[in-house]
């Protein structure tokens, strides 16, 4: 049985889709961060067979929750403080991001403007679409960073 010490301060995200973790990894830039970062991918889950779950040693602020919530609303969100749980945040589908994703329209104003920030509204929160800001071009394809 693996043993992965508890976080004393800091953010744990559990619920996370299997073999994701890497990418969410990358994605919030945990890499960038002067904090410990444990990753453990395919434990075993009653709720969803397996699952992948990243513990982080530093304050929620420093984790872009509306990337997570793009990339899947149903990760779980953990803030511990002295070895206790003492918030659980349940993700949302933000309803806005800005420089999460492109838009893929060549006559877009984004294709143009170098400098221009990417941001794409949620449309339809039933059918989880998001639109260009500007050309109201509908983002097709899984909801992932991909940049």
């Amino acid at each position: 049985m693996l043993n992965i010490s508890g976080v004393q301060e800091g953010v744990v995200l559990d619920h996370i889709q299997a073999g994701m973790s890497m990418q969410i990894y990358h994605d919030l830039k945990l890499e960038r961060l002067d904090c410990c970062v444990a990753i453990i991918k395919n434990a075993r889950s009653n709720k969803m067979g397996k699952k992948d779950i990243i513990k982080v040693e530093c304050p929620i602020d420093n984790l872009d929750l509306d990337i997570l919530g793009f990339i899947d609303h149903n990760i779980t969100v953990n803030i511990i403080q002295n070895d206790n749980i003492v918030e659980k945040r349940k993700l949302s589908l933000p309803k806005e991001i800005v420089n999460v994703i492109r838009c893929k329209n060549p006559r877009c104003i984004t294709s143009i403007e170098q400098e221009l920030d990417q941001i794409f509204v949620l449309t339809d929160s039933e059918k989880e679409i998001y639109r260009c800001k500007y050309c109201e071009t509908k983002f097709k394809g899984k909801r992932k960073r991909i940049w």
